[in-house]
């Protein structure tokens, strides 16, 4: 449900009571989405699902075969000549 900022403030309970009860309300400014009222278990779940960087990069979609190919032919070694 979206709800104007001015409706938001006169009725907060209510809007409390609806997040918990039905699920996420929108608080609109000059008709834009400006604020989203969760409940406390929504918001739990959704910090909830955090993922490591590693994750992240693995749930993509797959890599195209040249890059994979590219990826393996690299040289192996991990040193370089540096002139001081």
């Amino acid at each position: 449900m979206e709800w104007q900022l001015q409706q938001a403030k006169m009725k907060f309970s209510e809007l409390v009571k609806l997040a918990a009860a039905e699920g996420p309300q929108t608080v609109t400014v000059h008709g834009k989405a400006a604020a989203v009222v969760l409940s406390a278990d929504a918001y739990a779940a959704l910090v909830s699902k955090k993922r490591s960087f590693t994750e992240f990069l693995l749930s993509g979609p797959p890599w195209p075969d040249d890059v994979l190919d590219a990826i393996d032919d690299r040289p192996r070694d991990v040193a370089r000549d540096l002139d001081f």
